[in-house]
Protein backbone atom coordinates (compact mmCIF):
# COMPACT_ATOMS: atom_id res chain seq x y z
CA UNK A 1 0.00 0.00 0.00
CA UNK A 2 0.98 3.62 -0.40
CA UNK A 3 1.34 6.25 2.28
CA UNK A 4 -1.38 8.80 3.02
CA UNK A 5 -0.73 12.20 4.58
CA UNK A 6 -3.59 14.57 5.38
CA UNK A 7 -3.31 18.34 5.67
CA UNK A 8 -6.33 19.77 7.47
CA UNK A 9 -7.36 22.95 9.24
CA UNK A 10 -10.05 25.58 9.43
CA UNK A 11 -10.87 27.63 6.33
CA UNK A 12 -8.31 30.38 5.83
CA UNK A 13 -5.48 28.55 7.60
CA UNK A 14 -3.32 28.35 4.47
CA UNK A 15 -3.92 24.78 3.30
CA UNK A 16 -3.89 25.70 -0.39
CA UNK A 17 -0.62 27.61 -0.07
CA UNK A 18 1.04 24.73 1.76
CA UNK A 19 -0.19 22.18 -0.79
CA UNK A 20 1.22 24.30 -3.62
CA UNK A 21 4.58 24.66 -1.86
CA UNK A 22 4.75 20.96 -1.07
CA UNK A 23 3.94 20.11 -4.69
CA UNK A 24 6.74 22.38 -5.92
CA UNK A 25 9.23 20.86 -3.49
CA UNK A 26 8.34 17.26 -4.30
CA UNK A 27 8.32 17.94 -8.05
CA UNK A 28 11.75 19.58 -7.83
CA UNK A 29 13.03 16.53 -5.95
CA UNK A 30 11.60 14.17 -8.58
CA UNK A 31 9.25 12.53 -6.08
CA UNK A 32 6.14 11.02 -7.66
CA UNK A 33 2.98 11.35 -5.60
CA UNK A 34 -0.72 12.18 -5.97
CA UNK A 35 -2.59 15.11 -4.46
CA UNK A 36 -6.33 14.90 -3.73
CA UNK A 37 -8.81 17.31 -2.14
CA UNK A 38 -12.15 17.09 -0.34
CA UNK A 39 -14.98 17.80 -0.81
CA UNK A 40 -14.67 16.84 -4.49
CA UNK A 41 -16.90 19.61 -5.79
CA UNK A 42 -16.35 18.64 -9.43
CA UNK A 43 -18.09 15.30 -8.91
CA UNK A 44 -21.80 14.51 -8.34
CA UNK A 45 -20.85 12.68 -5.12
CA UNK A 46 -20.56 16.08 -3.41
CA UNK A 47 -24.18 17.05 -4.09
CA UNK A 48 -25.36 16.64 -0.48
CA UNK A 49 -22.29 18.50 0.80
CA UNK A 50 -23.13 21.42 -1.48
CA UNK A 51 -26.74 21.43 -0.28
CA UNK A 52 -25.60 21.38 3.34
CA UNK A 53 -22.98 24.12 3.03
CA UNK A 54 -25.30 26.22 0.89
CA UNK A 55 -27.93 26.22 3.63
CA UNK A 56 -30.53 24.23 1.68
CA UNK A 57 -30.88 21.77 4.58
CA UNK A 58 -30.96 24.51 7.21
CA UNK A 59 -29.41 27.93 7.70
CA UNK A 60 -26.81 26.96 10.31
CA UNK A 61 -24.37 24.07 10.88
CA UNK A 62 -26.52 22.83 13.78
CA UNK A 63 -29.48 22.27 11.44
CA UNK A 64 -27.94 18.96 10.31
CA UNK A 65 -26.79 16.60 13.05
CA UNK A 66 -23.20 15.37 13.28
CA UNK A 67 -23.91 11.87 11.99
CA UNK A 68 -25.97 12.91 8.97
CA UNK A 69 -23.50 15.62 7.90
CA UNK A 70 -20.57 13.24 8.43
CA UNK A 71 -22.25 10.78 6.09
CA UNK A 72 -22.53 13.41 3.34
CA UNK A 73 -18.77 13.94 3.39
CA UNK A 74 -17.94 10.26 3.88
CA UNK A 75 -19.90 9.21 0.78
CA UNK A 76 -18.04 11.81 -1.28
CA UNK A 77 -14.71 10.39 -0.07
CA UNK A 78 -15.82 6.82 -0.76
CA UNK A 79 -16.74 7.69 -4.34
CA UNK A 80 -13.46 9.54 -4.86
CA UNK A 81 -11.39 6.66 -3.49
CA UNK A 82 -13.22 4.01 -5.48
CA UNK A 83 -13.26 5.90 -8.78
CA UNK A 84 -10.04 7.89 -8.82
CA UNK A 85 -7.19 7.03 -6.47
CA UNK A 86 -7.59 3.54 -5.04
CA UNK A 87 -5.44 2.04 -7.80
CA UNK A 88 -2.58 4.47 -7.17
CA UNK A 89 -2.78 3.98 -3.41
CA UNK A 90 -2.70 0.18 -3.60
CA UNK A 91 0.19 0.41 -6.08
CA UNK A 92 2.28 2.27 -3.50
CA UNK A 93 1.93 5.85 -4.74
CA UNK A 94 2.14 8.38 -1.86
CA UNK A 95 -1.08 10.38 -1.45
CA UNK A 96 -1.43 13.87 0.04
CA UNK A 97 -5.00 14.87 0.88
CA UNK A 98 -6.37 18.34 1.52
CA UNK A 99 -8.94 17.46 4.17
CA UNK A 100 -10.10 13.90 4.70
CA UNK A 101 -12.02 11.85 7.28
CA UNK A 102 -10.34 14.15 9.81
CA UNK A 103 -12.61 17.01 8.74
CA UNK A 104 -15.61 15.23 10.22
CA UNK A 105 -13.84 15.21 13.59
CA UNK A 106 -13.07 18.90 13.25
CA UNK A 107 -16.38 20.19 11.89
CA UNK A 108 -19.02 17.71 13.01
CA UNK A 109 -17.91 16.47 16.43
CA UNK A 110 -18.50 19.92 17.89
CA UNK A 111 -22.25 19.38 17.36
CA UNK A 112 -22.14 16.66 20.03
CA UNK A 113 -21.86 17.32 23.78
CA UNK A 114 -18.23 17.07 24.90
CA UNK A 115 -19.15 14.02 26.98
CA UNK A 116 -19.89 12.24 23.67
CA UNK A 117 -16.73 13.27 21.79
CA UNK A 118 -14.88 10.02 22.48
CA UNK A 119 -17.81 7.91 21.31
CA UNK A 120 -18.16 10.07 18.19
CA UNK A 121 -14.49 9.57 17.31
CA UNK A 122 -14.88 5.83 17.82
CA UNK A 123 -17.97 5.78 15.58
CA UNK A 124 -16.24 7.91 12.94
CA UNK A 125 -13.21 5.63 12.68
CA UNK A 126 -15.30 2.47 12.62
CA UNK A 127 -17.61 3.96 9.97
CA UNK A 128 -15.12 5.48 7.54
CA UNK A 129 -12.15 3.12 7.92
CA UNK A 130 -14.06 0.00 8.92
CA UNK A 131 -17.45 -0.01 7.23
CA UNK A 132 -16.55 2.09 4.16
CA UNK A 133 -13.02 0.72 3.86
CA UNK A 134 -11.28 4.07 3.36
CA UNK A 135 -7.52 4.07 3.98
CA UNK A 136 -6.38 5.19 7.41
CA UNK A 137 -3.92 8.13 7.21
CA UNK A 138 -0.29 7.57 8.10
CA UNK A 139 0.13 11.22 9.12
CA UNK A 140 -2.36 13.98 9.86
CA UNK A 141 -1.25 17.61 10.04
CA UNK A 142 -3.57 20.18 11.58
CA UNK A 143 -2.64 23.73 10.55
CA UNK A 144 -3.59 25.75 13.61
CA UNK A 145 -4.26 29.36 12.65
CA UNK A 146 -5.95 31.71 15.17
CA UNK A 147 -9.52 32.38 14.12
CA UNK A 148 -9.14 36.15 13.88
CA UNK A 149 -6.31 35.73 11.37
CA UNK A 150 -8.03 33.04 9.31
CA UNK A 151 -11.18 35.17 9.14
CA UNK A 152 -9.15 38.11 7.86
CA UNK A 153 -7.63 35.89 5.17
CA UNK A 154 -11.10 34.67 4.19
CA UNK A 155 -12.28 38.28 3.81
CA UNK A 156 -9.48 38.84 1.31
CA UNK A 157 -10.37 35.63 -0.53
CA UNK A 158 -13.95 36.81 -1.00
CA UNK A 159 -13.08 40.49 -1.59
CA UNK A 160 -15.01 41.45 1.53
CA UNK A 161 -18.26 39.92 0.30
CA UNK A 162 -19.57 37.99 3.33
CA UNK A 163 -22.42 36.58 1.24
CA UNK A 164 -19.90 34.29 -0.48
CA UNK A 165 -19.18 32.46 2.77
CA UNK A 166 -20.83 29.09 3.41
CA UNK A 167 -22.71 28.29 6.62
CA UNK A 168 -19.47 27.14 8.30
CA UNK A 169 -17.36 30.13 7.31
CA UNK A 170 -19.87 32.76 8.44
CA UNK A 171 -20.42 31.28 11.94
CA UNK A 172 -17.40 32.34 14.00
CA UNK A 173 -18.67 30.81 17.27
CA UNK A 174 -19.05 27.48 15.48
CA UNK A 175 -15.54 27.78 14.01
CA UNK A 176 -14.07 28.50 17.44
CA UNK A 177 -15.71 25.32 18.69
CA UNK A 178 -14.29 23.46 15.70
CA UNK A 179 -10.78 24.53 16.68
CA UNK A 180 -11.35 23.12 20.17
CA UNK A 181 -12.65 19.88 18.66
CA UNK A 182 -9.65 19.68 16.35
CA UNK A 183 -7.14 20.07 19.17
CA UNK A 184 -9.01 17.45 21.19
CA UNK A 185 -9.00 15.02 18.27
CA UNK A 186 -5.32 15.76 17.61
CA UNK A 187 -4.41 14.72 21.15
CA UNK A 188 -6.62 11.63 21.08
CA UNK A 189 -5.64 10.42 17.62
CA UNK A 190 -2.00 11.46 17.42
CA UNK A 191 -2.21 14.23 14.85
CA UNK A 192 0.64 16.70 14.38
CA UNK A 193 -0.41 20.25 15.25
CA UNK A 194 1.51 22.91 13.32
CA UNK A 195 1.17 26.40 14.75
CA UNK A 196 0.71 28.91 11.93
CA UNK A 197 1.01 32.13 13.91
CA UNK A 198 3.12 33.75 16.60
CA UNK A 199 2.31 36.79 18.74
CA UNK A 200 -0.90 37.38 16.80
CA UNK A 201 0.80 37.40 13.41
CA UNK A 202 0.78 34.65 10.77
CA UNK A 203 4.08 32.86 10.26
CA UNK A 204 5.76 33.08 6.89
CA UNK A 205 4.47 30.32 4.57
CA UNK A 206 8.06 29.16 4.08
CA UNK A 207 8.42 28.53 7.81
CA UNK A 208 5.28 26.40 7.90
CA UNK A 209 6.33 24.64 4.68
CA UNK A 210 9.52 23.36 6.26
CA UNK A 211 7.49 21.61 8.95
CA UNK A 212 5.04 20.18 6.41
CA UNK A 213 7.84 18.92 4.18
CA UNK A 214 9.63 17.42 7.18
CA UNK A 215 6.49 15.49 8.13
CA UNK A 216 6.16 14.11 4.60
CA UNK A 217 9.80 13.04 4.56
CA UNK A 218 9.44 11.42 7.98
CA UNK A 219 6.37 9.50 6.80
CA UNK A 220 8.24 8.14 3.79
CA UNK A 221 11.17 6.79 5.81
Amino acid sequence: MGKLMVIDGLDGCGKSTQLQMLDAALSAAGISYRQISFPDYEQPSSALVKMYLGGELGGSPAAVNAYAASSFYAVDRYASYTCFWQEDYTAGVPIVAARYTTSNAIHQMTKCPESEWDSFLTWLEEYEYGKLGLPRPDRVLFLDMPLEISQSLLEKRYDGDAAKKDIHERDTAYLQSCRSAALYAAEKLGWTVISCASDGQPLKPETIHQQVLGCFEDMMR
